[in-house]
């Protein structure tokens, strides 16, 4: 006679047996590159940090009233100068304005002007370069030889002759006008690092055999840049540009220290350095507390994109 508890515990192994057969299926299923980099990054405490520091300052950035309810222009001169308190976390400028509202409010200006330089900076640089390396010979040799025009002018000092040349000494444009000319101004002096980076990558990919189908096909130059190139080659101008985008808000804290950037009434870390530097002796934390903000942003933004080039490269690992 058969064992009827042998026959009610063979489907119950049986599906055992199977469902450890799919976990394991699972577990040798290869994994995309896009999932392979997020479970690295996961690992990574740089990481981590440094995207929680970016995302509160995409928070008073965007939400500065949440941080603050003092309005960064009110001035009491009786406060001036006056160091940080219980009433004042950061203190006072010259003018009286508190301190702390006046770094969470400035902090938009600042990373909009990051922003919208890097932005420009990967556009016009991805353009140029995958251009310059699907087309190759006589145009390679021309993009590249004017890239090597901008590479070769000192930042500072363009960006005090572009700036210089749009405002007249004495001048005084409008907010959006000054922001609009610092951001192309980085942009312009920025691309060829992106644009390298682009053509070095399209060199690679248009041997892939994907291309040559597409050719093969017949499909036309834009097609083949825009559908196969593009998306294949973006990755590593990606990655430069989180770490250029730190690199932008600091070059705004520059030119501002300079006073060709941004200025009053615009409120951004950049011009409250500006404004503290003759003050520093006697009031530090005028310059210390937007410095700290400008250091702690730019250090952030280059960690994290340390940290997706470490992760979207295997080599590195």
């Amino acid at each position: 006679m058969s064992d009827p508890t042998a026959a009610s515990s063979g489907p119950a192994l049986d599906q055992g047996a199977e469902t450890r057969l799919d976990d394991s299926r699972k577990q040798d299923k290869p994994r995309s590159l896009g999932s392979d980099a997020w479970r690295e990054l996961r690992r990574k405490p740089a990481f981590v940090i440094s995207l929680v520091i970016i995302v509160l300052i995409l928070l008073i950035a965007l939400f500065p009233g949440l941080f603050s309810h003092v309005d960064p222009n009110a001035a009491d001169i009786n406060h001036a100068r006056q160091g940080p308190s219980g009433q004042a976390w950061f203190g006072y400028d010259v003018q009286g304005s508190d301190m702390f509202s006046r770094v969470i409010y400035g902090t938009r200006a600042s990373l909009l002007v990051g922003v919208l330089s890097t932005i420009g900076t990967v556009i016009i640089g991805a353009l140029v370069g995958i251009v310059s390396g699907y087309y190759g010979r006589w145009a390679d040799s021309l993009l590249s030889r004017f890239a090597d025009i901008f590479a070769g002018l000192p930042f500072v000092l363009g960006a005090i002759v572009i700036l210089m040349t749009f405002n007249a000494p004495g001048s005084n444009p409008g907010e959006v006008r000054i922001i609009t000319q610092v951001v192309l101004s980085i942009a312009v002096l920025s691309w060829p690092v992106a644009m390298r980076i682009m053509r070095a990558a399209t060199l690679v990919a248009k041997q892939q055999d994907y291309v040559k189908a597409a050719r093969g096909l017949g499909a036309g130059p834009l097609r083949i840049i825009f559908r196969h190139l593009m998306p294949n080659t973006v990755a590593p101008v990606m990655v430069y540009a989180t770490i250029a985008l730190g690199a932008n808000i600091g070059a705004e804290a520059t030119l501002a220290y300079l006073g060709i950037g941004l200025h009053a009434p615009v409120v951004s870390w950049g011009v409250m350095i500006s404004d503290a530097r003759d003050y520093f002796t006697v009031a530090p934390h005028m310059v210390l507390f937007p410095a700290a903000f400008v250091s702690i942003t730019v250090l952030a933004f280059v960690m994290l994109g340390d940290a997706v080039r470490d992760a979207l490269d295997p080599k590195s690992r």
